[in-house]
């Protein structure tokens, strides 16, 4: 018998899904820190996932788990919802961007095939949600993304925001009122050696600013 993909199931394979991303595999410490649970429950999930029909995980112990493609079209799938979403709520009802994670990860479980589809296309079948995220298109496959760290970045160097982390509130809000937004442009003014703080003259703002690495290391640029 196939498993039914639970609500549960979906967040286990968002999460693997966005700690795979980067093309390591993801440790059962990592997916009990993400959804607040005992890593004990984490290694039985992950051992439920990986002997379901079809299998959704492929997970060795001591090594990691990353998704089958059956995982991934489903995570894919629960992604594609959730950044819909978001765009949905800042765009139409006019939520901010710091308000919208967490709405979007109570409806993106519960909404319709059909649903998606008619909100995408209401919203011109975007490909970026509010945090310059990344949608998956409608057959559930990523866009490239060439995008680096902020914090990457040396003096002399310009770039263009393309998407910030989404899952800290006072971090956007924080990254709002300095204008550190997708498509905004950036140069960066001084690195610091010491700290790794950046000075950076941000597009439209008088004043440069100074970020440090718990910021630079959630905002993503294309250089």
């Amino acid at each position: 018998m196939s498993e039914i993909i639970t609500q549960s199931i979906q967040d286990y394979l968002k999460h693997i899904y966005e700690l795979n991303e980067h093309g390591s595999s993801a440790s059962t410490n990592d997916i009990a820190t993400r959804l607040n649970i005992a890593p004990a429950s984490v290694t039985g999930m992950l051992q439920r996932l990986a002997n379901s029909t079809p299998p959704l995980v492929i997970y060795k112990k001591h090594q990691g788990v990353t998704l089958t493609k059956n995982g991934e079209k489903a995570a894919l799938e629960v992604i594609r919802h959730h950044r819909l979403l978001e765009t949905f709520l800042v765009n139409t009802l006019g939520y901010s961007w710091d308000e919208v994670h967490c709405e979007a990860d109570k409806l993106e479980h519960v909404i319709s095939e059909d649903f998606e589809a008619r909100m995408a296309k209401a919203l011109g079948n975007p490909t970026r949600d509010p945090h310059g995220e990344l949608i998956p298109t409608a057959d559930l496959t990523m866009p490239a993304d060439k995008s680096c760290l902020l914090a990457s970045l040396r003096t002399n160097e310009t770039a263009t925001v393309r998407r910030v982390s989404d899952d800290d509130p006072a971090l956007l809000r924080h990254l709002r009122k300095i204008g550190v937004v997708p498509e905004v442009k950036i140069t960066i003014k001084n690195y610091s050696e010491f700290d790794g703080n950046l000075t950076v003259k941000v597009e439209g703002q008088k004043s440069n600013v100074v970020l440090g690495t718990a910021v630079t290391s959630q905002v993503f640029v294309d250089k």
